[in-house]
């Protein structure tokens, strides 16, 4: 069993999350690449989870190639990982305030990763606890 700690974080608020396996170690994806849905105003008080903020993204040719980079990369690793008997494996997602794009991404790939019966996913989002509590939900 291969556990997938995957972790989105602000580059401004928080710090880059550590991982403490034995291994150490992992993937950090730098999501400010994409447009930021936070500079609408619309979206300024909603987060990746939202459906409205994922539908913005899902609109984004750059967004939708960065997942499909990820994808393979993450695909790949997960792989080698267990052929190796690895036992954790560490990806991060980073934008600037940790409630947009990065929380997107984390959400994306903890979906896609939690198919594989091989593979036990902790999602962990840094900011969004405090985010969230800002926006009153």
């Amino acid at each position: 069993m291969l556990e997938v700690l995957i972790f989105s974080f602000s580059y401004k608020k928080s710090t880059l999350p550590f991982n403490e396996s034995e291994h150490g170690g992992g993937f950090v994806f730098d999501c400010r690449c994409i447009p930021n849905p936070g500079r609408e105003e619309k979206f300024k008080e909603r987060t990746g989870k939202d459906a409205d903020v994922k539908d913005f993204l899902m609109n984004q040719s750059e967004a939708n190639e960065f997942f499909d980079n990820v994808k393979k990369i993450a695909e790949q690793a997960c792989s080698k990982y267990l052929d190796r008997g690895f036992d954790q494996l560490m990806f991060c997602f980073g934008c600037t305030g940790g409630q947009h794009r990065s929380v997107y991404f984390a959400e994306k790939l903890a979906d896609l990763l939690d198919r594989n019966e091989d593979i036990k996913v902790i999602l962990k989002h840094c900011e969004l606890p405090k985010i969230m509590k800002r926006l009153g939900r």
